[in-house]
């Protein structure tokens, strides 16, 4: 299965076209191909060890595939270098699984926002409300900015890594696994401030998970990915209501807790 094109038709912003890698002889992804439009959510689901953070990190062009080509704006983000290559990366932006491993612990939370800052340009004198800013956009007081990453709780720190990605203005953020650590009522408030940010910004977001319920309530599109092979593509409440394929019923199952339909 390959799919190439939107929900919507239109242009991607993020093409993955038949992409292969291989580490030490073997295969972490065989042939995937996925697409992202501007504005729309794409989540991507499976269980560890299908190449969900392989994936990611080819759409970020911090790999480059054995075969098959990536796209984001219709450059290969791995091959950019110099200025163009900056100003396509602030472009793409990543929220990671574990903000806290992510963020210096010798600096403070609006330090680690800022450093996104001033590597996107922002003069220095500007910096201050901007991260102020980011912070009120994505529920945080901005007092805690002034705070090290020790003194905040998990879902504190998740907003950060968002203000951080959204520091950049980008058009497509990677989220990778950012709910998993987090309880269910956390989870539920990060996913509503990502709906809220999408609507507000436009923002594209490929969202990466293990939990089939937790991409129902941000994704447009899911795709099921199991060692490295995509077994099933479609609109989110399609594959909720009729999973086809044995793999994602099982995922159904193991996020409702019950049988998926058949």
């Amino acid at each position: 299965m390959t799919p190439s094109t939107t929900a919507s038709g239109s242009t991607p912003l993020l093409q993955v076209d038949k992409v292969t890698k291989n580490f030490r002889g073997r295969p972490a992804l065989q042939e995937v191909s996925l697409a992202v439009a501007a504005g729309e959510t794409l989540g991507l689901v499976g269980e560890s060890g299908s190449g969900k953070s392989t994936l990611a990190r080819l759409a970020l062009g911090l790999l480059a595939p054995d075969a098959g080509t990536v796209r984001f704006a219709g450059q290969d983000p791995y091959r950019l270098r110099g200025r163009t290559g900056r100003s396509l990366r602030a472009r793409l932006q990543f929220v990671p699984q574990h903000p806290r491993g992510s963020l210096n612990p010798a600096l403070r939370a609006g330090e680690a926002v800022a450093f996104a800052l001033r590597l996107h340009g922002t003069p220095r004198r500007e910096r201050p409300e901007a991260v102020a800013a980011l912070f009120r956009q994505v529920g945080l007081e901005p007092g805690l900015a002034r705070r090290f990453p020790r003194e905040l709780s998990g879902g504190q720190l998740q907003r950060v890594a968002v203000a951080r990605a959204l520091a950049t203005g980008p058009d497509l953020v990677v989220c990778d696994e950012p709910t998993s650590a987090l309880d269910r009522t956390v989870q539920a408030r990060l996913l509503d401030l990502l709906t809220g940010l999408q609507e507000s910004t436009g923002v594209a977001y490929l969202f990466i998970s293990h939990d089939l319920a937790v991409v129902r309530h941000l994704a447009h599109r899911v795709l099921v990915l199991r060692r490295g092979r995509v077994l099933e593509e479609g609109p989110a409440a399609e594959l909720w209501e009729a999973p086809a394929h044995p793999y994602t019923r099982a995922l159904l199952e193991a996020a409702t807790g019950g049988p998926a339909t058949p």
